[in-house]
């Protein structure tokens, strides 16, 4: 991204970037992300933590961006307010770049021993990290462990890259360019407010049929394509219903959450929704058959066969899609064999303008994900990436079709 287009891109609006600095040798590159915001008429607050001041001086960033740099949790403040408080108050998002294995755990339990980390954790605005570390460190598992709580958490993390790192192994760990930074955060404004007053109404989860009080029939899905969809609605401005099958999930901070069991309490509980929304994405992994009769005691074991007559569920999405005066209706197609023909052949069974194609064998259970989303333009390939990554170009594409 050349400086000029930054420029084009937030020039209208005055946006407030927080750039918290960790100790790390990539906080040199820092100081061209403060410098390319700043020409963008970005305000830019700094605020370093004491091994950060190790690499790069708070007075080469005050330099560029024309504010004081804080650095200290109880630095003296004449006004009597608390910095770590207001900081957050005054900014549209905060970037922690580079942000060191330290920090990342320090994020990932609430620890709250510094300035940066205590004002991440009383913000009321987004936060970004861009991780830099060794590629050993990356591929930690207590690491990756953290990362995916920060995920479920609503964070976003951009990169990092691979590539050679300063102390001169080859991997994982490299923190992306300044230009690669400044991007991701003129996308999160540009993403805003994409679906600004448009109601979404999400299914995630599987369902969950009962044979009889204590056993049923389910799947494997965890719901989390469904939740980091419901979760990248949100970011996106819009007002969102998720209704969720049985999942281990904590859900997102959605306008409403509803808790169903089976294929037609979900069903019953969209219907419900449906009248007043924009959007339905169908991503829950809804049971294609039910038991014709479930028992009201425990079925016994015995020595001999146990027959079940399973009778069809009803198509959740079919039935939306093609009811009269339907919403833009998003399916999910999870196939083991021949994925582009299945999910075409269901895109136009069901009449839906979008189709969204994975391989179950690849995508369920998993955190991350590769998505095919068929439309009438075609494919487009959106290659494998963290869920919540995939979920917010999901989002980017479905506003594509409410554009004046």
């Amino acid at each position: 991204m050349h400086e000029s287009s930054s420029h084009h891109s937030l020039r209208n609006e005055e946006k407030r970037v927080l750039l918290g600095i960790t100790g790390g040798i990539a906080a040199y590159k820092v100081a061209e992300l403060a410098h390319t915001l700043s020409q963008s008429a970005v305000t830019v607050q700094t605020v370093m933590t004491r091994s950060a001041c190790q690499f790069i001086t708070p007075l080469t960033f005050q330099s560029l961006t024309g504010n004081p740099v804080h650095t200290e949790l109880w630095e003296s403040n004449a006004s009597g307010s608390m910095t770590h408080i207001n900081l957050s108050r005054e900014v549209d998002v905060i970037m922690v770049a580079p942000a060191s294995a330290d920090f990342i755990a320090k994020l990932a339990h609430g620890i709250a021993d510094d300035l940066l980390s205590t004002l991440c954790l009383a913000r009321n605005c987004p936060l970004m990290i861009a991780p830099a570390m060794n590629r050993q460190m990356w591929e930690n598992p207590a690491t990756q462990r953290n990362l995916a709580m920060l995920r479920s958490d609503g964070i976003r993390i951009v990169g990092p890259a691979n590539g050679i790192q300063a102390c001169g192994e080859v991997g994982m760990g490299r923190m992306v360019e300044p230009t690669e930074l400044a991007e991701a955060i003129i996308t999160f404004w540009q993403n805003k407010h994409l679906l600004i007053n448009k109601k979404i109404v999400i299914t995630a989860g599987p369902t969950f049929e009962a044979i009889d009080p204590v056993r049923g029939l389910t799947n494997k899905s965890s719901g989390k394509m469904g939740y980091a969809i419901a979760q990248a609605a949100v970011e996106a401005g819009a007002n969102v219903t998720l209704v969720s099958g049985p999942t281990d999930l904590t859900p997102p901070a959605v306008d409403k959450f509803v808790a169903v069991i089976s294929a037609n309490e979900m069903l019953t509980a969209v219907q419900y929704e449906i009248p007043s929304t924009d959007v339905f994405i169908g991503v829950a992994a809804v049971a294609d058959y039910r038991v014709a009769t479930m028992s009201a005691q425990k079925i016994k074991k015995t020595n001999h066969n146990l027959t079940l007559e399973l009778t069809p569920n009803p198509d959740i999405l079919m039935t939306i899609a093609t009811a009269s005066d339907p919403p833009f209706c998003v399916g999910f197609a999870a196939e083991t064999e021949n994925l582009l023909e299945n999910a075409q052949a269901k895109r136009i069974k069901k009449r839906l303008p979008l189709m969204v194609a994975n391989w179950a064998q690849n995508a369920i259970g998993s955190d991350d994900n590769e998505l095919i989303l068929l439309d009438d333009q075609g494919e487009h390939i959106l290659p494998r990436a963290p869920k919540l990554e995939q979920a917010r170009h999901l989002i980017q594409h479905i506003s594509t079709f409410f554009k004046p």
